[in-house]
Parts: C-alpha cells; sequence; structure tokens
C-alpha cells in the first residue's frame, strides 16, 4: 500500500496546504483530518492545542504516513517539536516555510503578519523572520475575526470584506510590502485580502510555500511516490461532515470522499 502524506488542521484551513500539495505532487496519496468540532484554535490556551495535535497525531498514525504535515500555524508554533520529539518520521510545520518566502520578496524589509491570537500572540512568525534576518521589520495583527467565516463557508459576502477591512486598518499605509497569511484559513480570503491592502503587498501563503517543503523533503529522503494511478486521498473530520464536505469539494475543484469521525480521546504516551 502507498504510504500517505498527513495533514492536519484545526478545521478546514489545512486544505489550502492539500490544494498545492495535490498540485505539486500529484501522485501522493494524503489522509487529511480537520477538528472540525474543536475549532479554532487560535483563542485556545496552549496547554489544549499540544494535547489536541498529539490526539490527532495518535489517530493518523494508524494509517502509517510517511509524513506529518502541521498545516495549523496555531499548532505548529505550540506543539512541532513536541511531535517531532513523538515521532520517527518527519514533521513539517507552516511556519518557517512563510519566513522564508517572505524574506525572499521584501523589498522593503518590512513584513506584515496576520494570524490567529494563538499565532501572533506566541510570536513564532517575528523569531522565524528575525533568524533568518535579523535587521526586519515586522508588523503582527491578530484577526481572529477570520477564522469563523471561513469555517461557515462564507468566502464572499459584505460581512467578510467589512471584517477584513476593519481588521487590516492598522497595517494600511506602512512600509510593509509582504504580508504572510499566518494561518491556512486565511486563503480562502485572499481575494479580499488583496482587495483591501492594495497591489503593492504581496500576500504570502504558507500553504504554497509548505507544499514546496514537503516536495523538497521526500525527494531527498527518496519517498516521492513513483505510482502512477491518481491516489485516493480520505478526509476526516471531527464535526458536521456535510458542511466539510460542501466547503472541501468548493476548495478542491473535485469530489472527495469523506469519512467523518467520531471522537475519542486516546491514551497519550
Amino acid at each position: 500500500m502507498q504510504q500517505p502524506i498527513a495533514i492536519l488542521d484545526s478545521g478546514v484551513g489545512g486544505l489550502t496546504v492539500v490544494k498545492e500539495v495535490m498540485r505539486q505532487l500529484p501522485r501522493e496519496k494524503i489522509i487529511y483530518f480537520g477538528d472540525t468540532a474543536r475549532a479554532p484554535y487560535g483563542p485556545r490556551p496552549s496547554e489544549e492545542v499540544l494535547r489536541f495535535t498529539r490526539e490527532i497525531v495518535d489517530y493518523l498514525i494508524q494509517f502509517n504516513p510517511k509524513m506529518i504535515v502541521i498545516a495549523c500555524n496555531t499548532a505548529t508554533a505550540v506543539a512541532l517539536e513536541d511531535i517531532r520529539r513523538r515521532v520517527s518520521i518527519p514533521v513539517v510545520g507552516v511556519i518557517y516555510p512563510g519566513a522564508r518566502a517572505a524574506i525572499g520578496r521584501t523589498q522593503t524589509g518590512c513584513v506584515g503578519v496576520i494570524g490567529t491570537d494563538g499565532t501572533i500572540n506566541s510570536g513564532a512568525y517575528e523569531i522565524a523572520l528575525k533568524r533568518l534576518r535579523p535587521d526586519i521589520e515586522v508588523l503582527s495583527k491578530a484577526c481572529p475575526r477570520f477564522v469563523p467565516l471561513v469555517e461557515r463557508g462564507n468566502f464572499r459576502s459584505s460581512e467578510t470584506y467589512e471584517a477584513v477591512n476593519s481588521s487590516l486598518q492598522d497595517l494600511r499605509g506602512t512600509n510593509m510590502d509582504c504580508l504572510i497569511l499566518g494561518c491556512t484559513h486565511y486563503p480562502y480570503l485572499a481575494d479580499t485580502i488583496s482587495q483591501v491592502m492594495g497591489p503593492e503587498v504581496t500576500l504570502i501563503s504558507s500553504a504554497d510555500e509548505t507544499a514546496r517543503e514537503i516536495s523538497t523533503i521526500l525527494h531527498d529522503q527518496g519517498k516521492l511516490s513513483r505510482n502512477e494511478p491518481v491516489p485516493v486521498h480520505q478526509f476526516c473530520c471531527s464535526g458536521d461532515p456535510r458542511l466539510f464536505k460542501s466547503i472541501a469539494q468548493e476548495w478542491l475543484n473535485k469530489e472527495i470522499e469523506l469519512t467523518p469521525v467520531v471522537w475519542q480521546v486516546p491514551k497519550i504516551g
């Protein structure tokens, strides 16, 4: 059996990573878990996010994945190193790929980061950016209204525009020329964010960059799939499977097979 890439997120946001992996690595099988019953993770205490991430990884390990991708910025900030210590396969997060892309593209040396309360309060992006370029100026902004909109499938509406416009008001008129979408839910709102910020600000999707990192790691380890048939992906969620499937089909532009998960907390360790 083909070993899958396991991708997890607090909800539907990680599907932005799934879409890029499908595009860049069409032969790779994916198993995805969206913890929609407990989204969003951003406002939750870090200890809770860590526990949830461990539980999901324990669930996904039964599928014998060759890699785990934490496609949630909040969970990456809190749990990445912990999960790397717990499993023997590569574990990829979404923060460093986005930071590297922003450093490579900024001309002004001023980069913006938007994300959940948990991600922004962790300072993870600022740490990553300054490790790569100590003189970088970082403007960070929590946008807690965005994830609930995406989880409801509300990508384009007057409510969405108002939420984006009011949330990003403080970042307009600055020296910033790159804006990191520091939550994998945010690419769903990219058109509106770009409209509000204007053409002079380049949006950096951590989803795109994370897919490139996945490809590089699997290539270096000789683990890229050589299978010719199109793989059959698996999608699991802990909440309403009908809403999840509707959002997933719209975003991925194809039919998906959805396996609803009745959540049971596994034993840790």
